[in-house]
């Protein structure tokens, strides 16, 4: 890669007041086109090698839970790889970020490679939400495929609106997650939607309080997508309300104090 040029991603992408509008109402939103054909390629290396190198999962698939089935995952790419964070810290999404959150600015929370292996399993209904000790809903997740998926490969899919109840459950991610959430789904009639297709370089975005899931990879190819998570500047760290939200605040707040700004070195402004 030394011999590439990385796109700098630099160039804002126009997000209108119509598509804010239906963002704030329905939780999520697809954005086509992030990211043209030639910046996809190059970036998709770069985030497949940084992520073969960081991953520590090594068992078969049969070997793990319900968590472990759903997807590989590696975090916080951009600390340790450099041509990462030119892509983590792009202003393009980050614009898309803040224009959705309706903010001046907004900051990283982090990232995650998340790839769902051939034949991998669902990712059950959860909220983001429920993970983060923060004093605000006003969080963002940007989901890119890296190379063009379909239904079958593990499709993002949404309960249109639900970001608008707060978080609904002390769950994690787990099989009684699941068995919860789609309960709540269908007892509060939520439109459930997700896209047919997605080409590589388009993106969704969803609020933390948004319950999603994706259901299994069927296919034989590898569904490979970034993700980074978004927060409007001027959120401050909450007292953790589970283990995860302890793990978190040390993690990826560098444990800031509660109650003072979620500001630490590794929550940079994005704009």
């Amino acid at each position: 890669m030394s011999t590439i040029k990385l796109p700098e991603l630099n160039t804002r992408y126009p997000i209108t007041p119509a598509q804010c509008a239906a963002f704030r109402e329905n939780g999520h939103i697809l954005t086509p086109g992030v990211l043209d054909a030639e910046e996809m390629m190059i970036y998709r290396e770069v985030i497949n090698t940084a992520a073969r190198q960081f991953n520590t999962e090594k068992r078969d698939l049969e070997e793990r839970d319900t968590y472990g089935k759903a997807f590989l995952q590696v975090m916080n790419l951009w600390e340790v790889d450099e041509a990462v964070k030119q892509y983590t810290l792009a202003k393009r999404m980050g614009g898309i970020a803040a224009d959705l959150l309706g903010v001046e600015n907004v900051r990283i929370y982090h990232d995650q490679a998340l790839f769902k292996e051939p034949y991998g399993g669902p990712t059950p209904w959860h909220q983001d939400q429920y993970y983060w000790p923060l004093d605000t809903a006003n969080t963002v997740t940007m989901w890119m495929p890296l190379v063009d998926i379909d239904v079958d490969m593990g499709m993002l899919t949404f309960a249109t609106g639900s970001h608008k109840k707060g978080v609904v459950f002390d769950y994690e991610i787990s099989d009684e997650s699941e068995q919860e959430y789609e309960s709540y789904v269908k007892g509060n009639n939520f439109p459930i939607a997700r896209s047919a297709t997605m080409k590589a370089g388009d993106a969704t975005w969803h609020y933390g309080n948004t319950i999603h899931s994706a259901p299994g990879n069927k296919s034989g190819v590898m569904r490979e997508v970034m993700t980074v998570i978004y927060m409007a500047d001027g959120a401050n760290v909450a007292d953790p309300k589970n283990t995860w939200q302890v793990n978190d605040r040390e993690r990826w707040l560098m444990n800031t104090p509660v109650g003072e700004p979620a500001a630490s070195a590794i929550n940079p402004l994005v704009l």
